[in-house]
């Protein structure tokens, strides 16, 4: 039998993933998200409208005020749509995939390719107009992906989905 040992690792010397250049998401995807976040900004904007001219008191009620916080709430809302998009970023290693995303935290996921269990890739109706497409990371132990990352050129999407079919397959 042999012997047991359990050595202390030198964390200083592991690679950094913090050091890794990730690519940004496809400049289309923000497109994708200002016509989304207008669309569903409009559908809000008719239902208050609505609202207003069916109220019996009309005069009491001044509509500019609440104009006023909603256009507020579009403002901050595409802000932060805009930070959020500008700290998404991913990258493809040997032996891993990196996903970055956040708004107020940053968050970073690696997921090692013999944790991948299956991968899905989606295009939405705006996305496809774009050419983008959304690659879902799936590991073992849930329903639900661990990694979406969307706003990727389709080409580059169907690529790497075969390179993550590929690994999966050496696995096997």
């Amino acid at each position: 039998m042999e012997e047991f040992t359990n050595e202390t690792i030198d964390t200083k010397q592991l690679p950094r993933f913090e050091e890794v250049q990730l690519t940004a998401l496809h400049k289309n995807y923000w497109k994708v998200l200002l016509i989304n976040n207008a669309i569903i900004f409009s559908i809000i904007a008719i239902v208050m409208i609505f609202l207003w001219i069916n109220i019996e008191d009309s005069q009491e009620f001044s509509p500019f005020w609440v104009f006023g916080v909603f256009l507020v709430i579009v403002n901050v809302s595409f802000f932060l749509y805009r930070i959020s998009f500008k700290k998404k970023a991913y990258a493809f290693r040997n032996h891993d995939v990196i996903y970055r995303s956040g708004l107020v935290a940053t968050n970073t996921m690696v997921i090692p390719y013999n944790r991948v269990q299956h991968v899905a890739l989606h295009e939405g109706f705006l996305s496809r107009y774009f050419g983008l497409a959304k690659v879902e990371i799936f590991t073992a132990g849930g329903s639900a992906s661990d990694i979406e990352i969307p706003g990727i050129a389709k080409e580059e999407a169907e690529n790497i989905k075969q390179l993550l079919m590929g690994k999966i397959q050496k696995q096997l």
